[in-house]
């Protein structure tokens, strides 16, 4: 992967912590000049900027899920950077309940951050790609977009809605040589899946032929593949990393 992306500049959502650092730190060891946005963990973005002091990185805090503030962030990118090849959308939460007891906001705000955040990154990211006629974008979805699980009427409805909002993307930007996909991690040993029990964790495991969560680092090299050049003639798909789940 070395030099892979030398020359290229990307911004990876949600990009300090679990998945999205794990692209961002792929992205980096390939030569790319990478920005790293987050929420709201400020220690976990110092230390991730600290130990890649030596690469070209930045780390940005923004709520993806306001359009005022990601129009904010793109004019202020825009300022250093003439060109952007490269958008990973990983940035998501969870919030989990049936959906008899799901809350109003809780329903909401898990599909602003993981979907509306998906549309606004994009969108303000596709404008600049389109200028050099060339570009990639990922979304970090997943199985329970497709399966449904049980509590998460909210995450799997922004899952979903990740899918759909990158195949209609891949249709209209396939012209200026953009690419639009996404990639589909099933059960990966992240924090976003720290709070199962023991018995929780037992049971998806049984779930998955390979019989193991899968890595960050695996999800990354997906994506890797997606937001290279030898991807060209890939778009509006969906690459699962699931273990066969």
């Amino acid at each position: 992967m070395e030099t892979k992306f030398t020359g290229c500049r990307a911004i990876v959502t949600g990009g300090t912590r679990g998945i999205g650092r794990a692209v961002s730190e792929m992205l980096l060891r390939g030569g790319a000049e990478v920005v790293a946005v987050y929420a709201g963990n400020d220690g976990a973005a110092a230390d991730f900027l600290h130990q890649w002091s030596d690469h070209s990185l930045r780390v940005v805090k923004l709520d993806v899920s306001d359009y005022a503030a990601c129009e904010s962030f793109f004019a202020e990118f825009d300022r250093s950077s003439d060109h952007l090849e490269i958008l990973v959308n990983a940035a998501g939460i969870r919030r989990d309940a049936v959906v008899g007891m799901m809350s109003a906001e809780d329903w909401r705000r898990v599909l602003d951050v993981n979907l509306t955040g998906s549309f606004n990154m994009s969108k303000f990211a596709v404008q600049r790609m389109m200028q050099n006629r060339y570009g990639r974008i990922v979304c970090i979805t997943s199985p329970s977009g497709r399966l449904g699980f049980a509590g998460q009427a909210n995450y799997a409805a922004a899952k979903a809605g990740q899918v759909a909002l990158m195949k209609s993307l891949s249709k209209e930007v396939g012209r200026r040589g953009i690419t639009a996909n996404c990639v589909s991690p099933g059960f990966i040993d992240t924090e976003l899946i720290s709070d199962l029990s023991e018995e929780q964790s037992a049971e998806y495991r049984k779930m998955v032929p390979l019989k193991r969560f899968g890595k960050v680092e695996e999800v990354a090299d997906a994506v890797g593949f997606l937001v290279s050049r030898e991807a060209a003639y890939i778009t509006g798909t969906v690459v699962e990393v699931s273990g066969g789940l």
